[in-house]
């Protein structure tokens, strides 16, 4: 037989994947004042010995203002980025496997608690609590501190974060740069209808709501070097009436490939507390197959996908080009071993763990420094 094709090689751009899985990225809320730490050495340099063929680092602030929590990662100074360096030097000494950013801004979705507190936004003037920015004044929760408005001024100064972040990335060597316009956040709030009521350039039409979201896009792919990869992470749907559709997403994902992104990310979700959403197994594919449907560049495909042999379906039947774990890969962090013995591939793994190779599953685990292709 021959190789599935959940584990064939792709080329994103001319970056080299080893195989279909990518790693999502995953918000740990354990930075210390956007400083990454041990945890995140931890966390990062086991799922780099996943099998995986692409590890993005979790949705990592380009200002402090524009923090989920107090406790997210973030690159927006020197020792942000001193503290990051630490952590990829770790990861690299030991792996190979490809490193990507998810690089975002919360927008009225700032200023929360961590999960495990409660995760409710905290307002202005109290402890770990600041004003929150948005495209129009209107709060995610009625319970929340409402955002300011962002005023062109404002607009300029984020668009000039993002660039200045994918420059530090740059620096770090870091392989990828992911524009986070997804789950409610702040590309996103300016993309959807329900949270953009702007009567300016940035408001109103799909042009004028897509006009700041490319302005970001446009940016970090000049400050990032032209050989590497910039992809966007993006919510097909807000699963509410007369909110942000497929329809729109495909729009935003073909002029997105004009200016030169080299994949697209379909998640959904995330712009309204009201949302309605039947989640199951794939239930976000149908909205990544209409988007890879509608552009040419590697569509990836997300969502409660953790049976082997559906995502090798989802790959094989052209629904996608790649397949993104996150709290599948937490559950179980070889995930793609698993994958592989089930479908009968192989993955690259360190020497110190070739002993571990079943011998019902023969060539399994190869030798190599991680998922990388030389």
């Amino acid at each position: 037989m021959g190789t599935p094709r959940l584990f064939e090689p792709l080329a994103v751009g001319r970056l080299q994947l080893a195989n279909r899985i990518v790693i999502a990225p995953m918000c740990q809320y354990s930075a210390v004042d956007g400083c990454m730490t041990d945890w995140h050495l931890i966390h990062l340099g086991q799922l780099s010995h996943s099998g995986a063929a692409l590890l993005t680092i979790e949705a990592t602030a380009v200002l402090p203002e524009g923090r989920i929590t107090d406790g997210d990662v973030g690159l927006w100074d020197d020792a942000t980025e001193a503290a990051m360096a630490v952590v990829l030097q770790g990861v690299r000494r030991w792996s190979a496997m490809p490193v990507a950013i998810q690089l975002a801004h919360a927008g009225r979705k700032a200023s929360c608690a961590l999960p495990w507190h409660g995760g409710r936004q905290v307002a202005p003037g109290q402890a770990r609590g600041w004003q929150t920015l948005a495209p129009s004044a209107l709060p995610f929760n009625d319970h929340d501190h409402a955002p300011v408005a962002m005023t062109r001024k404002d607009i300029d100064g984020v668009t000039d974060a993002f660039a200045a972040a994918a420059r530090r990335a740059a620096r770090l060597g870091i392989d990828a740069v992911q524009v986070h316009a997804a789950h409610g956040y702040l590309l996103h709030q300016f993309l959807s209808p329900l949270s953009n009521r702007r009567s300016d350039e940035y408001g109103g039409s799909l042009e004028n709501r897509m006009r700041f979201p490319l302005q970001v896009f446009d940016a970090v792919r000049d400050a990032f070097p032209a050989g590497r990869a910039v992809s966007v992470r993006v919510s097909a749907t807000d699963w509410m009436p007369d909110g942000w559709d497929i329809e729109q997403a495909i729009a935003f994902a073909q002029a997105l490939e004009a200016r030169g992104c080299s994949a697209i990310h379909v998640s959904s979700g995330g712009l309204h507390p009201a949302q309605a959403i039947a989640a199951g197994p794939g239930y976000q594919v149908p909205l990544a197959r209409a988007v890879k449907q509608a552009v040419a560049m590697p569509v990836v495909a997300v969502g409660m996908i953790t049976g082997f042999d559906h995502a090798e379906a989802i790959v094989a039947n052209g629904d996608a080009d790649l397949i993104a774990i996150a709290r599948g890969i937490l559950y179980d962090p070889h995930w793609p071993w698993h994958a592989a013995a089930h479908l009968g591939a192989s993955v690259a793994v360190p020497p110190q763990y070739l002993r571990s190779q079943p011998p019902q599953f023969p060539g399994l685990l190869a030798q190599g420094g991680g998922s990388a292709i030389a």
